[in-house]
């Protein structure tokens, strides 16, 4: 893997966080590193554009969501290296000193219906989704220092356990997986001082669908909306401050009242 260049942060923020997946001005990550930002923590982003440059949405200009945030280190990798998430975890220890917390944000979105799903897709779908979540979780407690400030630990995860995804089953699969392991995770690292949840964020809308799922979705909302980049964030900003260190091992379901 290609050795990954940083330059050191030196300003002493209220925590430090890596925030996987920030590489639309529309997508969840984008908006979890602008609320971090915004209560001053120190933040790393990680993104990894050729995915969404293969996805019917496209790539955004990573240059300009990385000034738009102000700057911040910026580590592109893809975690779908086994090696990656522990290069990744390193470069942004480098960056920015001892982590304080991991917000795992970043997914391989692929579709795929029983009759049409592949083992290729498969397995790349949990190695990026699900293996490379549990690899950066273990990165993240080896160089974590108590003394640094609470740690925290924050997983994304779809709707897959409360209603069937019948047309993304490798998608479905991997974030699955990301959503029953977090109670072992998080079982794992308690005696550290580290909480790990997940979360749910339910329908958002970060630009990805089209006319005629806009409105079926919205019309199963009951608000009447999707959700919003910026509710998803505000979840993830609470369980990585100072009123969530009881809550760990746990799933929040922060549909905004998605009626399936």
């Amino acid at each position: 893997m290609t050795r990954l260049d940083v330059t050191r942060l030196d300003v002493t923020p209220a925590g430090t966080a890596l925030v996987t997946g920030v590489s639309r001005r529309a997508g969840i990550g984008y908006a979890v590193a602008r609320r971090l930002l915004d209560r001053g923590d120190r933040v790393v982003v990680h993104s990894w554009s050729p995915h969404d440059a293969g996805q019917p949405w496209g790539a955004d200009d990573v240059d300009a969501v990385v000034a738009a945030l102000g700057s911040p280190p910026h580590l592109p990798a893809d975690l779908g290296d086994p090696d990656a998430p522990a290069a990744l975890v390193a470069a942004a220890r480098a960056a920015a000193g001892p982590l304080t917390t991991l917000v795992v944000n970043h997914a391989r979105s692929a579709l795929g219906r029983l009759e049409e799903v592949t083992a290729d897709e498969l397995d790349r779908s949990f190695a990026v989704n699900a293996r490379a979540a549990v690899l950066l979780t273990r990165a993240f407690a080896a160089q974590y220092e108590p003394a640094a400030g609470p740690g925290s630990v924050v997983l994304f995860t779809s709707g897959q356990h409360r209603g069937p995804m019948p047309g993304e089953i490798p998608y479905a699969l991997s974030k699955g997986a990301v959503q029953q392991v977090t109670a072992t995770l998080a079982d794992a690292v308690a005696g550290r001082g580290i909480t790990v949840n997940c979360v749910n964020p339910g329908p958002t809308d970060t630009g990805w669908a089209g006319p005629a799922v806009d409105e079926q979705v919205a019309a199963a909302m009951a608000r009447g909306r999707w959700n919003t980049p910026e509710e998803a964030a505000a979840v993830v900003a609470w369980l990585t401050g100072p009123d969530a260190r009881s809550v760990t091992g746990a799933t929040i379901d922060a549909e905004g009242g998605f009626r399936r």
